[in-house]
């Protein structure tokens, strides 16, 4: 059954995200502040609307993905914000990744306005968004959820629920944060063995099939030339990047300092990370920490 859904956030993964909710055949409106996002949706068959309240108006669904929390929280709640702006029969989803306090204060204030609100965070790249396999990591109630599930299944093939509102986020954080000591300890290994003399798709066959396969090994090379079609074999081109994972890392680090949790693998992470970012690879995929472990490829 087709849906009137608004779309606000229209970057790498929320263009791609609303693109398959028209293929599903949904009446889509969109906003975003970037003119190119937009009239490549409108090319879809979007609506093309002119600020974000507009993207609210005669919706039963509506979505937002954004960058970070001060962005969430400033088109929900701030002087412009559209909260007030919504009906209350409208299920509100963010599928932004943004800390769980904000997600919280947000889904708060829609409650009191009789608004059912989702914080929906998701995991796959970008690669997940275009193909429609996006995993979503749902926090809120558990009807909310399923009021939302056909809109998730256009989108995505995993839905999971966390929890209560804000949990979504904590489990993103925390999966995110497994992520990147898997892709950097897997990217250590690699190259340790190329500096002895192996060949890097031997090697990650090897261990895809011994006791240190994972993910990255399955799905995500972070070594050049080994798998097709990820990023490594694209000059790490695409992909999740490496300023999405250091913020990622930073909710995590935050939410650690709040409970005081010691989490020694996650902040050795985000210090490599951080690092590889100052050395000018934000804009690059995060699989390109690679290129820290390559004594005969010096970062710049």
């Amino acid at each position: 059954m087709s849906a009137n859904i608004g779309f606000i956030g229209l970057g790498n993964m929320g263009g791609p995200m609303a693109s398959n909710l028209l293929k599903a055949g949904h009446k889509v409106k969109v906003f975003d502040l970037m003119p190119a996002a937009v009239e490549k949706l409108a090319a879809s068959g979007a609506t093309v609307c002119q600020d974000a309240k507009q993207a609210c108006d005669d919706v039963q669904v509506l979505i937002s993905m954004l960058p970070a929390s001060i962005h969430v929280e400033n088109l929900y709640l701030g002087e412009a914000g559209i909260l007030s702006s919504i009906a209350p029969q409208t299920l509100v989803v963010d599928c932004s990744t943004i800390a769980p306090e904000t997600s919280r204060l947000v889904a708060a204030n829609a409650a009191e306005r009789g608004i059912q609100m989702l914080d929906a965070p998701v995991s796959g790249g970008v690669g997940g968004a275009v193909a429609a396999t996006l995993t979503f990591i749902v926090g809120g109630e558990k009807a909310a959820l399923e009021l939302a599930r056909p809109i998730f299944e256009n989108m995505g093939k995993n839905i999971f629920h966390a929890g209560a509102a804000g949990a979504g986020q904590v489990a993103k954080f925390c999966n995110n944060m497994l992520l990147s000591v898997l892709m950097t300890g897997t990217a250590e290994a690699l190259q340790l063995g190329v500096d002895n003399g192996l060949d890097a798709g031997v090697l990650s066959e090897i261990m895809r099939q011994s006791s240190g396969g994972n993910w990255a090994l399955e799905v995500y090379n972070p070594y050049p030339g080994v798998m097709d079609n990820v990023p490594a074999s694209k000059d790490y081109e695409g992909g999740f990047l490496v300023d999405l994972m250091i913020k990622d890392l930073g909710l995590a680090m935050e939410a650690a300092l709040q409970q005081g949790a010691s989490v020694p693998l996650g902040s050795l992470a985000r210090n490599l990370y951080i690092n590889h970012g100052k050395a000018g690879y934000g804009r690059k995929d995060f699989s390109s920490i690679q290129k820290i472990y390559n004594k005969d490829e010096p970062e710049s």
